[in-house]
């Protein structure tokens, strides 16, 4: 899968976040502030995964509709990805 330069920027921004709370835990902020940005973390880790799947379904179908394949089965497991991610 070709993953474009949006997907890419949204995982350094994630990085970026993960290392901004590093960095709160090495300089011992409250806990409320560093779980308030675990959760962000975590939100921008579960649209991320949203979009790659949603992307990934597309181009799978569109294949499959080109070969003549049924693409349900394809759908099925992008369905199983997204429920396994949560």
């Amino acid at each position: 899968m070709d993953y474009n330069d949006q997907v890419k920027n949204r995982v350094k921004r994630i990085e970026g976040q993960v290392r901004g709370i590093l960095k709160m835990m090495e300089d011992e902020k409250d806990c409320k502030d560093v779980i308030t940005q675990l959760s962000a973390v975590k939100s921008a880790l579960d649209r991320t995964i949203g979009v790659i799947v949603s992307s990934n379904l597309i181009d799978c179908v569109r294949n499959a509709e080109e070969n003549g394949e049924i693409a349900e089965d394809l759908m099925k497991e992008a369905v199983n990805l997204l429920v396994k991610s949560r």
